[in-house]
């Protein structure tokens, strides 16, 4: 795959400030996923299109979002970003904050596994 989505030019800097501002359950995922600690090479804060992605692999264009509580409230806007996204070949997993925190074993389980699918 490894094909770079095109993303609005003004959402770099605002992806520079999410990567310095992450939330517990994004450090945490990251500690484990980064330096291609999975065989593959994720980057986070990632624009796309018209949205930032929290973490991404260009190599398998496979996207990983860690949803907050205020996810919950922008079911259809998620859905609808999601969709764009797919259309450009993107895949995704998504983790609710609870279970990266509480649960990371099972959280990199599941991305392991979509990894060794996608290679």
């Amino acid at each position: 795959m490894n094909t770079i989505i095109p993303y609005r030019i003004d959402l770099k800097l605002k992806a520079r400030e999410l990567r310095k501002n992450m939330t517990p359950s994004e450090k945490e995922l990251w500690s484990r996923i980064r330096r291609k600690s999975l065989g593959v090479e994720f980057h986070r804060q990632v624009p796309m299109l018209d949205y930032i992605v929290d973490f991404y692999c260009h190599e398998i264009g496979l996207a990983i979002e860690v949803d907050g509580g205020y996810h919950q409230h922008q079911i259809l806007k998620d859905g609808k970003r999601q969709a764009r996204l797919e259309e450009r070949g993107v895949h995704f997993l998504r983790f609710k904050n609870e279970e990266v925190l509480s649960d990371i074993g099972s959280v990199l389980k599941n991305i392991k596994e979509r990894v060794e699918e996608s290679l």
